[in-house]
């Protein structure tokens, strides 16, 4: 003898029991030319490089800031 619902369960009540159930995201990946953490399909900030290609010219004023900033967490 199966187990049935008496009663209907609202949309609401059905998106509370769900809102639980939810995939991770994924902190990121390393670029692989200087090896600093990037979102997954993004332009490097540190180098400008793209899939092995630069993509962007980075000043030098912007990787000294950002090295300094990394010491500086530390």
């Amino acid at each position: 003898m199966p187990h049935e619902p008496k009663k209907r369960h609202s949309r609401q009540r059905q998106g509370k029991r769900r809102s639980s159930i939810k995939q991770a995201t994924s902190a990121g990946i390393l670029c692989p030319n200087c090896g600093t953490m990037n979102l997954p399909h993004t332009i490097c900030k540190k180098c400008g490089y793209y899939k092995g290609k630069q993509i962007i010219k980075v000043s030098s004023k912007t990787k000294e800031k950002t090295e300094t900033e990394n010491k500086s967490k530390k």
